[in-house]
């Protein structure tokens, strides 16, 4: 199985990567078709390697083990949920030994902290969870990336963002945001993104 490394689809170009969650066959390949530059699965989607050559990031329940069965290249660990165990190291050294990336989901500056201090991971989905009343999904997330030391991946999960907020982003320096399927297009304008 050929690795299609998340993390170098995303570093690599000029811009912003736009990365799609999808649930099937036909809106991957949509969504690779509009140029998005990564994917997105909770579920294993047999022939997804059949029709896409873009890299898969699992976000699923299911085992790492089920990730790389269904072509993923990299894993989602979610810090909220595994940072109270021994979850965080034992996930990753498993993603590792299944020469799977791995992409560290944090909503605060503490969750962040916590995941350079025992994984020290390459790559953060910001997530705006913890988002005050009143603040935009968008400032959440480079409110977070401040705390991002040089050299790391950000990635922003921002499924509702807009044109203007995807240019605020990519200014401050993400690497990557997350988009709705079918809303690839509009957000990368008409010229497709540097691959």
């Amino acid at each position: 199985m050929t690795t299609r490394r998340f993390s170098q689809a995303i570093s690599e170009g000029d811009g912003i990567s736009v990365i799609v969650p999808v649930g099937d066959s036909e809106s991957a390949r949509a969504a690779e078709d509009q140029r998005a530059e990564g994917l997105i699965v909770w579920d294993s989607l047999p022939s997804l390697r059949d029709v896409v050559s873009l890299p898969v990031l699992w976000r699923g329940e299911g085992s790492l083990e089920e990730a790389r069965r269904c072509g993923a290249d990299a894993a989602l660990l979610i810090v909220e949920r595994l940072g109270d165990s021994d979850d965080l190291e034992r996930l990753q050294a498993q993603s590792e030994t299944l020469g799977l990336e791995v992409v560290v989901d944090v909503k605060d500056a503490e969750e962040l902290e916590l995941a350079l201090e025992r994984i020290d991971p390459e790559i953060f989905l910001l997530s705006p969870r913890a988002a005050e009343d009143g603040q935009a999904a968008h400032e959440r997330v480079l409110e977070l990336l401040t705390d991002v030391p040089a050299g790391k991946l950000a990635i922003a999960d921002l499924a509702g963002v807009v044109r203007a907020e995807v240019d605020e982003l990519e200014r401050a320096g993400v690497d990557a945001v997350v988009v709705a399927a079918g809303n690839v297009t509009e957000l990368v304008g008409a010229a497709p993104p540097e691959v």
